[in-house]
């Protein structure tokens, strides 16, 4: 009979869980249009996940992070499962990865589309991604064909300074129980990249969710 561990449960500022106002949300557009990422709103989950599937050629070979926000609005289970797409996560989830994470690293490491969640986006316009072990930052960053970003409210924060504080107030508790239950292990936030802007017009959509989606 294997022991249980307890769960390390760190404190959470629920500050970072209320959305943003139109305000806020509409300079953030404004702000990330002019830095060469073309952003849309949509009033609700169900609008995200109608408009990321318009942007998604069929057959595409498609990249994802682990991202709760995808999961609530259903995109995870379309993407890996409706046939549509050449989905790269089921393919390494059958992977051994003692002996082909060779081939893993190359699977996920540039995709036709990367579709994702972030941390934080701030109103002047920038992203905020962490991650444990980064396999999604590299595909973000340059390396996937196109990206799409989808965003809740409650994620849009005034500048950079608060983005960080939401990742290590908000986020990393969250992420560090969901882990523990799963694993038995604490998360950790090894690598973060804050995109100012984009050269390769079109290449970044960032789809701002009026409702609060996600964490």
């Amino acid at each position: 009979m294997t022991e249980s561990r307890a769960i390390v449960r760190l404190p959470v500022n629920e500050d970072f869980a209320r959305p943003a106002d139109a305000e806020s949300l509409e300079r953030a557009a404004e702000a990330l249009r002019a830095h060469g990422i073309d952003a849309q709103l949509v009033a609700d989950g169900a609008a995200a996940r109608e408009l990321v599937l318009s942007l998604i050629p069929e057959g595409a070979e498609v990249g994802e992070g682990a991202s709760v926000t995808l999961d609530q609005i259903g995109l995870t289970e379309i993407i890996e499962k409706s046939g549509r797409y050449d989905a790269v996560r089921p393919r390494t989830r059958l992977m051994d990865r003692a002996t082909q994470m060779r081939e893993i690293r190359k699977l996920g490491a540039a995709p036709d589309v990367q579709v994702n969640s972030v941390q934080a986006v701030t109103e002047d316009g920038r992203i905020v991604v962490a991650s444990m072990t980064g396999s999604q930052l590299g595909p973000i960053v340059f390396a996937a064909g196109r990206v799409i970003l989808v965003v809740g409210s409650q994620k849009v924060v005034p500048d950079l300074a608060t983005a960080f504080r939401r990742v290590e107030e908000y986020s990393y508790p969250i992420e560090d129980a969901k882990i523990q239950e799963a694993y038995g292990r604490h998360s950790a936030v090894h690598k973060m990249i804050v995109i100012n802007g984009e050269v390769a017009p079109g290449r970044i959509t960032v789809i701002l969710v009026r409702e609060p989606v996600g964490v």
